[in-house]
């Protein structure tokens, strides 16, 4: 099975594509997707569909795992946040993926073990789950394929 892992942001959204058959996991993809902050939202938003639309078309997954907003204090960047998980969730559709979603304590516990689990954890969980030499950056990335690995153990 193709996961396509998903953490939203309209500056930086990161994305990381992983394959799980028979209890392995290897990493196919992953990355960020950037747009200009002095850009009108519309136009960043557009950016983020057609690069994920190229993504997905690319790289063929067949199903979605997007983290759930946390909401944040900055009432600001969780409505544009919002708008990109708005985008984000109509591509996986416009695709015909499976999506399903994730709050950051999920993903924590899921990979971890332990809900409070901070950022340098989950992403050295990610290398060790992947086998990699590094841990993926940048961290928005990295979020991304933990995103998809705690969908690939959810339907375990």
């Amino acid at each position: 099975m193709r996961i396509i892992g998903i953490d939203p942001g309209t500056g930086i959204l990161g994305f990381g594509i992983i394959d799980f058959s028979k209890g392995k996991y290897q990493l196919i993809d992953g990355g960020v997707i950037r747009t200009p902050v002095k850009e009108d939202d519309a136009v960043r938003l557009q950016t983020i569909y057609d690069e994920l639309t190229d993504i997905i078309t690319d790289t063929k997954p067949d199903e979605m795992a997007v983290e759930k907003l946390f909401f944040a204090q900055n009432v600001t960047t969780a409505i544009t946040v919002a708008q990109a998980r708005g985008v984000v969730l109509l591509t996986g559709m416009q695709a015909s993926l499976k999506i399903s979603e994730y709050t950051p304590l999920q993903i924590k516990q899921a990979l971890t073990g332990y809900g409070r689990a901070d950022k340098k954890q989950i992403q050295e969980m990610v290398k060790v789950i992947l086998g990699l030499k590094e841990v993926p950056k940048p961290d928005d990335c990295a979020d991304a394929i933990a995103c998809a690995i705690t969908h690939a153990m959810s339907m375990r």
